[in-house]
């Protein structure tokens, strides 16, 4: 009983502690940047909703100059997450877990400064028209750049005969200001205050900024997985008058949440869950949360998703015993084996001692025989300390677990058997030695008469 006893307190035992390794809170890399970006903020939001929420999944940002050298770090083993561009270079190892936004590409023109002589050439309304011009990039990243590129590709422009100029984001409205550029390219959130803020300080003057449109936006998203066809819709930009009037076409691409390849599907599942379920409390303080989207989960996928996301996404998420249930049967399994070879071992161990009981047990068999035969009282008397002296080895080979309850029975019934044929044998010899005194009484009696 103690044994099966603490049989079931191993067992129970490991399965808390297999529970408590499953579940214990996992701490999750995740490469960020540029500093004092919205993406960081909302890093730096989520990691402390987390820890409040006491989830599975805790976050531990790694800043970095930006999303190519977040994907480097992703590549390298580094982290466990990155947040990346789609239209940057993907690293190998890279699983899609979440579409944190969607950008869109915004091109236009600023109206001619007042009080200064227009500019030689026609009005730029087409994108075809900006070879020979300066473009103003906002945003230091070189992916702006190359989005330009691909842009004036698809039109017909060579990109050396356009000159490019880049503003980091902070320093871009002063620099549009100052009419720096011809025309401008912006790329972010429909939403975008720094794009919105750019477009407005273009109009400073007053007069309309004309916006180029990209008719050619699905033929560039089928050239190119990575960008979509997406229109910006009027007044996204507000101002009065709208900015832009009409909708205008344009591409779009997005920046995503990946995880290294490899990483545990449950807990990249977990990390899902836990996003999405604080994204409605950081919307009032971040509206940036509200762009978080699932990622795709198509085959065809340009970044083919994590299994973990995808079993959230498809509502497939496994629980505690669905992923451990295999291991708690085998584990049951292995202790049992383990049980029933240490009871084979301890009986084999007690073989010797199970044999000499049974010896025991055949001596009491052969003094029943030879009670029955016996002539004098002293053997018998010595048969019976015999037989005391084999009561206490069987006792002691029952507490000792080498006999079980009906060997100890057996014994029993052969050991009351000897204890009738000893007193049968007393008797039978008492009566014979008094009828033998009565007759010699008797036989002295008649022979003096």
């Amino acid at each position: 009983m103690l044994i099966t006893l603490a049989g079931l307190l191993a067992i129970v035992g490991a399965l808390a502690g297999a529970y408590y390794f499953a579940m214990r809170p996992v701490t999750l890399r995740i490469a960020v940047g540029p500093a004092n970006s919205d993406d960081v903020k909302l890093v730096q939001a989520l990691t402390q909703a987390f820890t409040h929420a006491h989830g599975q999944v805790r976050l531990r940002p790694v800043q970095t100059d930006g999303a190519t050298a977040s994907a480097k770090e992703l590549a390298d083993g580094k982290v466990d997450l990155a947040i990346i561009r789609g239209d940057l270079d993907v690293p190998k190892n890279a699983q899609a877990v979440a579409t944190l936004r969607k950008n869109v590409a915004v091109l236009w023109v600023p109206p001619p400064a007042r009080g200064k002589a227009k500019k030689t050439g026609a009005k730029i309304t087409k994108i075809s028209q900006l070879a020979g011009r300066r473009v103003g990039v906002v945003g230091r990243t070189q992916a702006n750049v190359n989005l330009l590129k691909v842009i004036l590709q698809q039109y017909g422009v060579d990109p050396g005969k356009v000159e490019i100029v880049q503003f980091p984001a902070p320093e871009a409205v002063e620099a549009i200001r100052n009419q720096k550029a011809d025309a401008y390219l912006a790329a972010g959130p429909v939403n975008s205050k720094i794009t919105a803020d750019a477009i407005a300080a273009s109009t400073k003057d007053g007069g309309t900024a004309t916006f180029l449109a990209i008719d050619s936006n699905e033929a560039i998203a089928q050239n190119h997985p990575a960008y979509e066809a997406a229109e910006i819709p009027a007044g996204a930009f507000g101002g009065s008058p709208d900015r832009p009037e009409d909708e205008v076409k344009t591409i779009s691409f997005a920046h995503h949440i990946v995880a290294r390849k490899g990483l545990s599907e449950a807990t990249i599942a977990a990390f899902t869950r836990q996003l999405f379920a604080v994204r409605q409390q950081l919307m009032t303080e971040f509206p940036l949360a509200a762009k978080i989207e699932t990622p795709d989960t198509d085959k065809d996928a340009a970044i083919p998703v994590h299994p973990g996301a995808a079993a959230f996404v498809d509502g497939e998420e496994k629980t505690f015993l669905d992923r451990y249930s295999d291991y708690i049967w085998w584990g049951l399994m292995a202790l049992s084996a383990m049980g029933s070879l240490g009871a084979w071992f301890a009986g084999y161990l007690k073989k010797d001692e199970r044999g000499n009981n049974t010896s025991l047990r055949e001596r009491l068999l052969e003094m029943i025989a030879a009670a029955r035969r016996c002539d004098s009282t002293e053997e018998l008397d010595q048969m019976q300390a015999e037989a005391d002296d084999i009561l206490r080895d069987t006792l002691l080979c029952f507490d000792h677990g080498a006999i079980e309850e009906g060997a100890l029975a057996a014994f029993n019934i052969a050991l009351e058997q000897l204890h009738h044929a000893v007193a049968d044998r007393k008797a039978l010899l008492l009566s014979i030695a008094q009828n033998l005194q009565r007759a010699g009484a008797q036989f002295r009696a008649t022979g003096t008469l």
